[in-house]
C-alpha cells in the first residue's frame, strides 16, 4: 500500500514538471500569478474550515491475527476555536464520523486551541458534550495532546493533573486511557488498548509512562497502543500491533508527500500517514485543526479509518 502511494507521488510530480516544462511563457506567468493569489486564499480561507476528508489507512501488522478484521476512527487534533473549528464544525465531524460504521473511535488528542489567531475560544465542558455524541460497538477512548496540558494554567502550576479536559471528559462519560491498558471484548476477537500519557505536558517534560502501561497487559493478544505524539514510536516493541498517533497535523503544508515544518524531532519521519519499520506499524493521523497559524495547503482537514485484517 505504502509502495503504491509513493509511486503514485512520484508519477503526480512528474507530471507537473513536464508539463509546466512544456507550458508557454505567457501561460507559465498565467500559473504563476493565479498560484500567487489564489493558494493563500485557499489555504487560509477553505481547506482549514471547509473541506473534510476521509483518509482510509488498510493495515496487516505482523502480529495482527490474520483474519480479524477491526475498522477504526480516528478523530485528532480538532483544536476548537472560533472561526476555524467552530462547535457546529465539531458537530457535523461528530456526525459524519458515526457514518463511517467504525467499530471503534479513538480520539488522539489536542482539543483546544491556542494560537493567535483564535477569535472565540470553545469552553472545555462544550466540546466534551459534542464529542460524547460518538458512537461505535466496541466504544470511543480517549487520550489527550499537549495543548489540553499547555492551555491550562492550574495544572501546570500544580505540575500534575487532572486538567480541565480530564474532568470534562468524565463528566461527559468519555474515557480517557492516560497510562493505562484497557483489555477491549466483545468484537471478533479480544484485544488490549492502550492509552499514553501526553509526551510535553509540561514542555520538557511528559506524563508518559510507556513502560508501566505495557506492564499491565497479560496474555498474548494483540495490542494497540494510542500516543497522542508520534516521537514515541521507536522506543514501542514489537509487543504493540500498532500505534496511532496526531499531532503533527501531516505538517498542515503537504506537497508530494513532502512537510516543511514538522512538529517533531523526526522530521517527515512521522509526519503523516501509514510507517512501517520492521515489524511495528505506526499510522499518524493529518487531523482536524490547526497549530501556530490557521493554515492548510496539500494537507484538508481529515477523520481517519484504519481497517486492521
Amino acid at each position: 500500500m505504502r509502495n503504491l502511494h509513493g509511486r503514485a507521488q512520484k508519477l503526480t510530480r512528474w507530471t507537473v514538471i513536464l508539463a509546466v516544462m512544456f507550458m508557454s511563457r505567457r501561460h507559465f506567468l498565467k500559473l504563476v500569478l493565479g498560484l500567487g493569489v489564489l493558494s493563500p486564499a485557499y489555504a487560509f480561507g477553505i481547506e482549514p474550515s471547509v473541506r473534510l476528508a476521509v483518509a482510509t489507512h488498510r493495515v496487516q501488522p505482523p502480529l495482527w491475527p490474520r483474519g480479524v478484521r477491526l475498522r477504526i476512527a480516528a478523530i485528532s487534533d480538532p483544536h476548537l476555536c472560533e472561526p476555524w473549528m467552530p462547535l457546529d464544525r465539531l458537530k457535523a465531524i461528530v456526525a459524519r464520523a458515526n457514518r463511517l460504521s467504525a467499530d471503534m473511535i479513538v480520539l488522539l488528542g489536542d482539543y483546544r486551541a491556542s494560537h493567535p489567531f483564535v477569535v472565540r475560544h470553545v469552553p472545555i465542558d462544550a466540546i466534551a458534550r459534542v464529542l460524547s455524541g460518538l458512537r461505535a460497538p466496541l466504544g470511543v477512548h480517549a487520550v489527550l495532546g499537549n495543548h489540553d496540558w499547555w492551555d491550562d494554567p492550574v495544572a501546570r502550576r500544580r505540575g500534575a493533573g487532572p486538567t480541565e479536559t480530564h474532568r470534562a471528559f468524565a463528566a461527559a462519560g468519555l474515557a480517557v486511557l492516560e497510562n493505562r491498558a484497557l483489555r477491549i471484548t466483545g468484537g471478533p476477537a479480544p484485544f488490549w488498548l492502550l492509552g499514553l500519557g501526553d509526551q510535553l505536558a509540561f514542555f520538557r517534560r511528559g506524563v508518559d509512562d510507556l513502560n508501566g502501561t505495557l506492564a499491565q497487559v497479560s496474555g498474548s493478544e494483540p495490542a494497540i497502543l494510542l500516543a497522542h505524539e508520534p516521537d514515541i514510536f521507536p522506543r514501542v516493541p514489537d509487543r504493540i500491533a500498532l500505534t496511532l498517533s496526531g499531532h503533527t497535523h501531516g505538517g498542515q503544508v503537504r506537497l508530494f508527500g513532502y512537510s516543511p515544518i514538522v512538529p517533531s524531532r523526526f522530521g517527515n519521519r512521522y509526519a503523516y500517514g501509514h510507517v512501517r519499520e520492521g515489524r511495528r506499524d505506526l499510522v499518524v493521523s493529518g487531523g482536524l485543526g490547526c497549530s501556530n497559524l490557521p493554515v492548510r495547503f496539500g494537507m484538508p482537514p481529515e477523520i481517519t479509518v484504519i481497517e486492521l485484517s
